[in-house]
């Protein structure tokens, strides 16, 4: 299979050609191995890689889940492979290995995806880049001086380089959109416990970060989902009931939807991103749906309190609990300076301050539903600008002033709907005239990621991606 062939097929695609004996769950590893050697020296998308014991793997698997072989990366951040290093791009956690499987990782092998390694991540998935101290920054197969996103920067990288069409990721402040954007791909944040996150934690960031991937197609998206998802035993909560099959959904007509473009004077987006959004607006009322502008009533203030606290406070414990664990000191030498600064700043908030934000996030889960008693569904930017350059939203600076500026700037929209719980998906409609991907970000209620699949489905017929996405590809690996 050459790679225009293996370019051109979905994760069940390939494994549609596993399941008809036109290739072989060996023969796809050793492509998307073969991909990674050429690729990956220029990307930094993969710095752990598991080869040989995903060739060990395939000769004690029956290969018979939806996924039948396929070559799959997890993210280097808080799920476990038993025997096998997450460093959480830190220097602190480097080499090692973890003592148990989590529930999520299982499901994920249960479905026939063949894991041979992890894509890099931000220090402790802190931020909206990938350039972490102890592996390098990932760079952006689209323009490679530019960031691939992050904090699943490593996987939007290894997928839309053409390496495998789809890769774990994560999201508790936009960690799946973000780096879709970024990198043309298709990324949904499923709802509120939708995945397990156990048995090490069991939720994450009270209850904003949730694992899920990024992809070339929704149905991929969908399939994953459908195998994934689910309650786990002694999670603290469950999401809403899945009644039908998420996969399902991507065939069926959203309706006339009524949707709520979120616009704030306030939130400044650079031009070629209006003009993106205006494209995304005319795409949605060609295909029937009604758009109004609207804005969410609520305090910026209070929300940031909300994110900062929840935040600060979950990075104290890790940095504690990691440095206890591996006996390495809480220094510059293993820890990223606005980790540490965050670190420093989580210790000052009280238990009162956490109960606080936890009750803010839950007021603005209301608020929102509220919204969606008007609105099928909210539309945004995913960011406010085209993908930053590498070195522009840089974790291990001692400007803090500086670092906060810059995030808050470049990702306005992501975090609220982590706060609140509710599914949010970023579509790669449309590029700037520089050819940079931007992604079309749509929310909706609590527990119908349904509506979401079904709308993505309806978009990605409408205004197909996959080509254009292709084209890069082949183009990257001409220059390499």
């Amino acid at each position: 299979m050459n790679n225009s062939e293996y370019f051109s097929y979905d994760a069940l695609g390939l494994a549609e050609l596993v399941r008809t004996k036109q290739i072989s769950p060996s023969e796809l590893l050793e492509k998307a191995i073969g991909l990674t050697e050429k690729l990956d020296p220029k990307l930094n998308a993969i710095p752990i890689k598991h080869f040989d014991l995903a060739r060990e793997n395939l000769k004690n698997q029956n290969n018979t889940g939806i996924f039948n072989g396929v070559p799959f990366l997890l993210k280097d951040l808080n799920n476990y492979l038993e025997g096998t290093v997450t460093s959480g791009g830190s220097r602190v956690l480097k080499n090692i290995k973890a003592d148990h499987t989590s529930e999520l990782v299982k499901r994920t092998i249960d479905s026939g995806l063949n894991i041979f390694g992890k894509t890099n991540s931000p220090e402790l998935g802190l931020t909206v880049t990938t350039e972490p101290v102890l592996y390098g920054p990932t760079r952006n197969p689209w323009s490679l001086d530019r960031s691939s996103g992050g904090s699943s920067g490593g996987a939007s990288a290894a997928v839309a380089s053409g390496i495998i069409p789809m890769a774990q990721a994560s999201d508790g402040g936009g960690s799946i959109r973000i780096p879709a954007s970024c990198c043309g791909l298709f990324g949904l944040k499923p709802t509120r416990a939708r995945t397990p996150l156990g048995p090490a934690s069991l939720e994450g960031w009270g209850g904003q970060s949730i694992f899920h991937c990024v992809s070339l197609s929704v149905r991929d998206s969908a399939a994953l989902l459908d195998v994934t998802s689910g309650h786990e035993k002694g999670a603290p909560y469950r999401s809403a009931y899945q009644e039908k099959s998420f996969f399902e959904q991507i065939n069926i007509e959203p309706g006339k939807l009524k949707i709520g473009y979120l616009e704030d004077p306030n939130i400044p987006i650079d031009t070629d991103v209006k003009e993106i959004m205006d494209s995304t607006i005319n795409l949605c009322e060609k295909l029937g749906h009604s758009i109004e502008s609207t804005k969410i009533n609520y305090s910026s203030e209070e929300i940031s309190l909300a994110i900062v606290t929840i935040i600060s406070s979950n990075v104290a414990y890790a940095v504690k609990s990691q440095s206890q664990q591996t006996g390495r000191e809480i220094s510059n030498e293993f820890f990223e300076n606005v980790t540490l600064q965050m670190a420093e700043n989580g210790k000052n908030f009280s238990a009162s301050d956490y109960v606080n934000a936890i009750k803010i996030n839950h007021r603005l889960g209301q608020d929102l539903e509220k919204m969606f008693d008007k609105y099928d569904v909210l539309l945004s930017p995913v960011l406010a600008s085209s993908p930053v350059k590498i070195g522009t939203i840089n974790m291990d600076t001692t400007d803090m002033k500086t670092y906060v500026e810059r995030l808050t700037q470049y990702s306005p929209f992501t975090g609220v709907f982590n706060q609140s719980g509710q599914p949010s998906m970023s579509v790669p409609l449309y590029r700037t005239k520089d050819n940079l991907p931007v992604g079309s970000m749509f929310s909706t209620a609590f527990g119908n990621e349904n509506l979401l699949f079904s709308l993505a489905g309806q978009l990605e017929q409408a205004e197909p991606w996959a080509d254009s996405l292709n084209d890069m590809r082949i183009k990257l690996l001409e220059t390499i």
